[in-house]
Order: structure tokens, then C-alpha cells, then sequence
């Protein structure tokens, strides 16, 4: 059978929704509309003769067909993708598409002071953002990188480090010390209302303390427990309790005074922000220009 243009569109579609399990967000993706998507995946399974997806109401899963199909044309699509890649560096100014996923510290520290320069260098780049403190599988969902804390990237990923190491600290409003009294050592943390930090992986986080022989962490009680650091430092300026965080989150609501640092002998160094991707992958034009944009203009120094 010879291959004809439709079919070539049509692995891809066919590709995005095998990546995505989902019409809507393939077709989001694809920028066409969940319909179109539709029909052309029903044209290509009435061409081949074979039903590619089973779909439902809640889900789109791959019949064993669709597997076998995803598993032979998967590499030689993203063999065309390096290729396209690596021809755009012979263009003048430079273009492409680059997804990323991050925390929402990561694109606040990191990502958000370098895109007014980045966008301005490189009108052509299209850089899709998704940020969530959720971890997920980079490659499985179909981004070309990540960014994390150090401790936290998965270790068959190449990593490329983007800050210095950040401080971690714990802070209070100054109302509520007032009220509740200056804690003097971690410990002490125990007896203290405590906004509580709920990681990626669904784990609540016991916060760490201290440097060299001296490092060790705290289970912190409270009755509020989030997942987003806009709510914790809200909660923390509001004087509903003790929160932890990086100093730079907290920076500007330290220098007003909404919040003061406490345990600052106590403080604790931690890795700093990484970008990591597949090692089988090429890195993608924009990608490479991003990180190079991040460590020239240095937002964490």
C-alpha cells in the first residue's frame, strides 16, 4: 500500500491522541478541533481497515493495533522531528516550538524574569508553558523538558543546572509571633500552628533544618495543608501560622514586613532549579536558547 499525504497527517493526529489519551487535549495540541480529529482518525482506520483506538465517553485507549502502530512509526517520526530541528540552525533567526513543564516556584523565579528578553531575541519561538507542582513524566506527556528542584529530577534524565543553590527558611507574620511566641529551636516548631506543604508526589513535607552533622527535619502539625506557594505565603502574611519556604519566594514579603524570618540559624541550603530531558532525545533550537537566555541573565545571581 502506498503511503499518500492524508496518511502522513494522519499519524500524526493519530500520534498526538496516542501520546495525550485524550481527542480534547490532542487537539489542543494540534490546534485543530476534537471533530476534526475525529473524522480524520476515522478515515485513516477505514483506509487501513483495522479500529485503531477504543473510545469512551470518559477515556481513549489504543486497541492492539494502535499499539503496534504507535511502536513502528513512533521512531521514525521523531527521527523527522531531530531532523527538522537540527535544519533550524541554519536559519537566520531562529524558530520552533518548545514545551516545558515546571513548578510554579520554577516559572516565578526562573522562568518568568527572562521572557520579556527571550521573546524580544527570538520572535520565532513558540514556548508552551505548563506549570504544575505535580510530578509527572516529562516524556509521556509529551514535553521536551522540565524544570525541578535538583533533588527531585529523575535519574535517567540529562540535567542541566540553572540557579545556585537556594536557601530554605521558616517565617511567620509578626503578629502572630507576637501572639504565639518566638520559637527558638526547630523543635519547638511542634507546638507551633504550622501551614503544612503537600509535594508532587501527594506527600506532605516534613521540613528540613540545619547543615552538615547537624541536618535533620521536623513533622510540623497544622490545620492547613497546601500544595500552591501563592496560598502559603497568603496564609503565612494573613498570621495563620509558621510557614517554610525558599527566601527568594518570600523575599518581597519580608522586605514590607509582612513576614519575618525565624530559625534563621537553622536555615538550610538546597539544590537549586534544573532543566532535565530524555538523553535520547536531540535538544530542540529553542530549548537550547532558552537555557543559554537563563544562565546569561542569571534571575536567582
Amino acid at each position: 500500500m502506498d503511503i499518500s499525504r492524508a496518511d502522513i497527517a494522519d499519524f500524526v493526529y493519530f500520534m498526538a491522541i496516542a501520546r495525550w489519551g485524550s481527542f480534547r487535549r490532542a487537539s489542543s495540541e494540534l490546534d485543530v478541533t476534537p471533530s476534526a480529529l475525529s473524522h480524520a482518525i476515522r478515515g485513516l482506520e477505514e483506509r487501513l481497515g483495522v479500529r485503531l483506538l477504543n473510545r469512551t465517553t470518559r477515556s481513549v485507549t489504543l486497541t492492539a493495533a494502535g499499539e503496534e502502530l504507535r511502536a513502528s512509526i513512533e521512531s521514525p517520526f521523531h527521527d523527522i522531528t531531530e531532523a527538522r530541528e537540527r535544519l533550524n540552525r541554519y536559519r537566520d533567526a531562529p524558530a520552533g516550538r518548545v514545551r516545558i513543564n515546571m513548578p510554579e516556584d520554577a516559572f516565578t523565579l526562573l522562568v518568568e524574569p527572562v521572557m520579556p528578553a527571550f521573546i524580544e531575541r527570538y520572535p520565532e519561538v513558540e514556548v508552551d508553558i505548563s506549570i504544575t507542582n505535580r510530578l509527572i513524566d516529562v516524556v509521556d506527556e509529551g514535553f521536551d523538558a522540565g524544570i525541578r528542584y535538583g533533588g527531585t529530577v529523575p535519574e535517567d534524565m540529562v540535567a542541566q543546572k540553572l540557579s545556585p543553590e537556594i536557601i530554605w527558611s521558616a517565617a511567620a507574620s509578626p503578629e502572630y509571633l507576637e501572639k504565639n511566641g518566638i520559637p527558638k529551636h526547630p523543635t519547638e516548631l511542634r507546638r507551633h500552628r504550622c501551614i503544612r506543604i503537600r509535594l508532587g508526589n501527594d506527600k506532605i513535607y516534613d521540613w528540613e533544618f540545619g547543615t552538615g552533622a547537624q541536618e535533620f527535619s521536623v513533622t510540623t502539625p497544622g490545620q492547613i495543608t497546601v500544595d500552591h506557594t501563592n496560598a502559603l505565603l497568603n496564609f503565612g502574611c494573613a498570621g495563620l501560622g509558621v510557614i517554610y519556604a525558599t527566601l527568594p519566594v518570600m523575599k518581597k514579603a519580608l522586605d514590607d514586613g509582612r513576614l519575618r524570618l525565624i530559625l534563621e540559624d537553622w536555615a538550610s541550603p538546597g539544590e537549586g532549579f534544573h532543566i532535565y530531558y530524555s538523553s535520547r532525545r536531540q535538544v530542540p533550537n529553542g530549548l537550547r536558547l532558552l537555557i543559554e537566555t537563563i544562565r546569561e541573565l542569571k534571575p536567582l545571581g
